[in-house]
């Protein structure tokens, strides 16, 4: 690095810590620009940067925002081509194999390698690797190479051995557990084989662990901490929306949130009774909580599965709740669930519209069964035997459901912490009120 370069870099960390950075990069010429965009240790923040000491984990919670992906891409571009900021050392000859695992191949292709802050952006264009979608694969003139998994395949891990990983939003991660597990008999390559795990905060059970885990160093930022490369009408928004909220403090803050005191539902609960399968089913219904208007500001609308065996205990098996659609939208949605699941019937709450519920799905499908329901009471009474059914463990969730179970265990009488409708939890409750708490009728039996 010449004396120049080395200047510019101060010059720079000194007006991004002043909250002057957008002047001072006005005053500079296209060629520094040029320099400067991918000289990352010189405005990387101080929780984008690797910690010090020798750690198998890095584990960067923040909030939306935050700057989680960026440092994720710098790291693995440090790791593949020898930049000073990879931490610790970079990758010895031979070990140069890298994994880079998301909720899904989707997310890995459209976030952490071909997005705006992913692995391909952040090189300079005589380093950057050639990417080959179909093999999912990134490579470096050097010969290092990253490959994409997905935690909807755990399989796909057994067997291909690393010595470095980036794993994106693990909070979110379909099979959470297992692809983690897969990951770690594969890191085994170089000296000392590291991950680095970036995610807005869930209470997930794998994230709970990895924060009391001796051998992982925990970084955390806010989406503030960031703010001078945001939007100033996003930061006001969403200030103003969740701001001293629950979901602020998990989205916003990167805080990880546990059970509301007063909720009426635990986490728990969602967690003791999580299966992969659910047994064969002697009832399906499929509930919708109808919004009361079609527009991007209204209430989505809860779209939830639901069946029970012959036990009698019950299994939500999908949450397909929507938002914007119009009628015919969301109507499509519940429907093409009936079919999938061969339900019973779909109960939807006609307070919002009535007999045009009813009108709406038999638009679309008029030979599907539909089941009105009003609601006479609050959303607390109605949701109060249903939470004693968990309790009770006679609930069980088939896979993950991250937006339902942060909404129901967000739940308390009051309502939401953020005052929105909860309209995946109503879609569940009428589910399970439908199959646990009115008279049942015959059963139909059939597989999943």
């Amino acid at each position: 690095m010449t004396t120049c370069e080395t200047s510019l870099q101060s010059a720079l960390r000194t007006c991004v810590k002043q909250g002057k950075a957008e002047i001072f990069l006005d005053s500079l010429s296209s060629q520094q620009l040029r320099y400067l965009q991918h000289a990352w240790d010189a405005f990387a923040h101080p929780h984008q940067l690797p910690p010090e000491g020798h750690w198998r984990t890095w584990l960067i919670m923040g909030g939306r925002g935050a700057g989680k992906t960026r440092a994720g891409a710098e790291w693995v571009r440090a790791l593949a081509t020898g930049k000073p900021w990879a931490g610790q050392s970079g990758l010895t000859r031979g070990s140069g194999q890298i994994a880079l695992v998301g909720q899904t191949y989707h997310d890995v292709r459209e976030v952490m390698v071909e997005g705006i802050s992913g692995v391909m952006q952040v090189h300079p264009r005589h380093e950057r690797p050639s990417w080959s979608a179909s093999r999912r694969r990134l490579e470096w003139p050097n010969g290092v190479v990253a490959r994409c998994f997905s935690s909807e395949d755990p399989e796909a891990l057994r067997g291909p051995q690393f010595a470095a990983a980036w794993c994106d939003e693990l909070a979110k991660w379909r099979y959470a557990q297992e692809t983690y597990d897969m990951l770690q008999f594969g890191l085994r390559l170089g000296e000392h084989p590291r991950q680095l795990i970036t995610t807005t905060p869930r209470v997930v059970p794998l994230l709970r662990k990895l924060l009391c885990d001796k051998e992982s160093v925990v970084t955390r930022a806010s989406t503030m901490a960031n703010a001078g490369f945001l939007a100033p009408s996003f930061l006001e928004a969403m200030i103003a929306k969740y701001g001293g909220t629950r979901l602020g403090r998990q989205e916003l803050d990167g805080e990880l949130i546990s059970d509301r005191e007063d909720g009426l539902f635990l986490r728990k609960w969602f967690e003791l009774g999580r299966v992969q399968e659910g047994p064969e089913m002697e009832r399906i219904v499929v509930a919708i909580d109808p919004p009361a208007s079609a527009t991007k500001r209204s209430d989505a609308c809860g779209i939830v599965a639901a069946g029970t065996d012959p036990a009698g205990t019950a299994y939500i098996l999908r949450d397909r709740t929507s938002r914007g659609q119009r009628p015919n939208g969301w109507a499509k949605q519940a429907t093409d669930l009936y079919h999938e699941l061969r339900a019973d019937c779909i109960v939807a709450e006609a307070n919002q519209g009535g007999e045009m519920v009813r009108e709406v799905l038999a638009g679309v499908d008029p030979t599907i069964p539909v089941k009105l329901v009003h609601a006479t009471r609050s959303k607390r009474r109605r949701a109060e035997p249903v939470a004693l059914l968990y309790e009770q463990g006679r609930v069980y969730h088939v896979g993950l459901f991250p937006e339902l179970e942060d909404e129901m265990a967000d739940f308390a009488p009051s309502g939401l912490s953020s005052g929105k409708s909860p309209d995946r939890m109503d879609a569940l409750v009428w589910a399970l009120s439908e199959l646990m708490l009115t008279a049942r009728k015959e059963p139909r039996m059939r597989a999943l």
